[in-house]
């Protein structure tokens, strides 16, 4: 999944700031049930678990990434 934020276009990298957790560490396993995930790959946007279990298209990703940039 991080990769497939990776490799977003720029113009929309400029637009979010990326948080990886490691689900070993315990920072990890904490934000996954804070966010309330069942399943990995998890993707939240804006503290919203948006996408789990998979693995958007990349056109679909960036979609929802612009319209929530819209609506701030």
């Amino acid at each position: 999944m991080a990769e497939s934020v990776k490799v977003l276009p720029e113009e929309i990298q400029d637009l979010i700031e990326v948080h990886e957790w490691d689900m070993r560490t315990r920072e990890g396993v904490d934000r996954f049930r804070e966010l309330k995930a069942k399943s990995l790959p998890s993707v939240a946007l804006d503290g919203d678990l948006v996408y789990e279990s998979i693995i958007p298209g990349q056109e679909e990703l960036i979609e929802e990434i612009k319209r929530r940039y819209r609506e701030k």
